[in-house]
């Protein structure tokens, strides 16, 4: 998210950052997760287990546990209980009762469960992941998580596949073998597309450019790609030649013109672009 300085935008864009992001786990859990009974994913893959036998609706078993788990978090953590985690609970839980009340959902959108399942796996994990990246959750077990990790030792990332683990077993005995694989495949998938998601969000390029006239190039990465550059000096190792190296990191979209901008103003000049994810530093939301 593009760092806005003005607090009251600031919060407007973060929350709905938040709602968006809710929305699109929500689309994947009840269009795709729910009529499925794929059983991965914390609180809603555990409620289409008790949803099948306690004929209960998954929806209503996923607001009533995101409710009492909010509950636990205010007992347990108080002050520090996060308020973005409060919100995102409770528009997850309404959300989804709404969903259940004007379009109820009896049997899958499609004839095809592996198609549905991506969606299952793409949609929520997206949504996750952009919570994550703002420093967010979604409620849930990772209330569970944060609670343990105030008050136990324990292995929080342990525990929270172990339950996932759980849910994942009990698909196997209350639907079928069909079922308990696709959502052992859901499980597997789940984390490493979260973590790819965040990683892409991420995405920076840095840039090593070597030239002969530095000056034109360091002018329009400042003053018009409002970033900065480090420039230090060295030596062509067969030409003996001065050369001027000029280090700077930026998105995507910002590297994409300037290498366009060097290709036009220094045609012979060497450059090194490579990827990073993580970049720590002023200027710079990642740490």
């Amino acid at each position: 998210m593009k760092e806005i300085k003005n607090p009251f935008w600031h919060a407007v864009a973060e929350y709905g950052t938040i709602t968006i992001s809710i929305w699109i786990m929500v689309v994947g859990i009840y269009f795709f997760k729910f009529p499925n009974h794929f059983a991965f994913g914390g609180i809603t893959g555990f409620s289409t287990v008790v949803s099948e036998m306690t004929q209960w609706s998954a929806s209503d078993f996923t607001s009533i546990m995101n409710m009492a788990l909010l509950v636990l978090g205010f007992i347990f953590l108080g002050r520090s209980f996060g308020l973005k985690t409060v919100y995102a609970t409770v528009v997850m839980s309404v959300s989804l009762s709404v969903l259940e009340r004007i379009y109820p959902m009896t049997h899958p959108l499609t004839t095809e469960p592996l198609l549905e399942l991506i969606f299952a796996i793409f949609l929520p994990a997206i949504g996750t992941a952009i919570l994550f990246n703002i420093g967010a959750s979604s409620g849930g077990t990772d209330i569970i998580a944060m609670i343990m990790k105030k008050h136990t030792s324990m292995n929080i990332g342990t525990v929270l596949m172990l339950v996932d683990v759980a849910s994942v077993l009990a698909s196997f005995f209350i639907f079928d073998a069909e079922t308990g694989l696709f959502s052992t495949i859901g499980l597997a998938a789940k984390s490493l597309v979260i973590d790819d998601v965040i990683e892409n969000i991420n995405l920076c390029k840095c840039f090593n450019i070597i030239c002969d006239n530095p000056d034109p190039i360091c002018d329009y990465i400042i003053h018009t790609l409002n970033r900065s550059a480090t420039v230090y000096h060295a030596e062509g190792a067969f030409s003996h030649h001065d050369k001027t190296v000029i280090m700077t990191t930026m998105k995507r979209s910002q590297a994409l013109k300037l290498r366009n901008y060097i290709r036009k103003v220094e045609p012979t000049a060497f450059m090194l672009i490579s990827n990073s994810s993580e970049i720590v530093g002023k200027g710079f939301l990642t740490s």
